[in-house]
């Protein structure tokens, strides 16, 4: 294996970064264990916050054993928001420019930049018909700017950047965000990803999980599986033309898309109940 951790993440954009979210959650596999679900630090929260869920990832990152971290939303944009708002085809730069106008690790919703209270959204809007070539191969994955609807990935990508942008700052090379930091994850190297959980969700019996618990569970799940199968290794390679991969490299991939996926996993992207929140 090239991880001794695997950790899934089921993400949420709903409230505050620092509001107790159901919909938070976190589980992680350790060597060839089965995973298991991470419970938030005690306090009177009894779920994960997104500030907590940050600040965790960047101590469980600080240590020496190397982990493989699937997140559930978009990392970056199409490049036609690049090009429409005249941004340089830089992953760093724009997570600084993103925050800049859509400063979601601040306490506040989402919603509150969307309407104009907060920050300047409308500066740094996006069109729902944009799409990265990653949601084009996925299928029916949503585009980063299609707010308000069923499986939507919208709300917890605008809340999620700027959390990404601060365990970059906190961590900087410990840390490979892929494949921004390139399609190669050095040995010894922990990383974070970007990943669809509907691609692998109904691959794992469900048991006695919640929707949310399940998605993170088969994120670690999957993660760990494909670590000792060898079938990472495709995973972390798209079948992609050199253009493509340079696209990529800007508005990310979700990982397992384009590489070996299950021959089921259409099916699965046509399942709203695993939506991304």
């Amino acid at each position: 294996m090239v991880f001794i951790r695997h950790i899934g993440i089921d993400y949420s954009g709903a409230e505050t970064p620092v509001a107790s979210l159901k919909g938070l959650r976190v589980y992680m596999a350790e060597d060839e264990a089965s995973p298991v679900e991470v419970q938030p630090p005690p306090s009177p929260r009894k779920y994960w916050t997104r500030r907590g869920i940050a600040e965790w990832l960047v101590e469980r990152l600080a240590e020496d054993i190397p982990t493989l971290v699937g997140i559930d939303h978009g990392f970056s944009f199409p490049l036609r928001y690049f090009e429409h708002h005249h941004l340089p085809p830089d992953w760093q730069e724009f997570l600084d420019d993103f925050q800049h106008y859509w400063p979601t690790d601040e306490n506040i919703y989402v919603d509150f930049v969307r309407y104009g209270s907060v920050g300047d959204g409308a500066a740094r809007g996006g069109n729902s018909r944009w799409r990265r070539l990653t949601e084009e191969r996925a299928g029916s994955a949503k585009s980063v700017f299609h707010f308000d609807v069923q499986g939507s990935v919208a709300k917890s990508t605008h809340a999620g950047i700027p959390w990404l942008r601060f365990i970059r700052q906190r961590l900087g090379s410990r840390v490979h965000f892929w494949p921004f930091d390139g399609w190669d994850i050095p040995a010894g190297r922990s990383a974070i990803a970007e990943v669809y959980p509907a691609l692998w969700s109904r691959g794992f019996a469900r048991e006695n999980r919640t929707g949310d618990q399940h998605d993170a569970f088969s994120i670690a799940a999957r993660l760990s599986r494909a670590d000792r199968d060898g079938s990472l290794a495709a995973f972390l390679k798209p079948d992609l033309t050199p253009p493509e991969r340079t696209v990529a490299q800007v508005e990310g991939w979700i990982l397992g898309v384009g590489g070996l996926v299950e021959e089921e996993a259409p099916q699965h992207l046509e399942g709203g109940s695993h939506a991304r929140h």
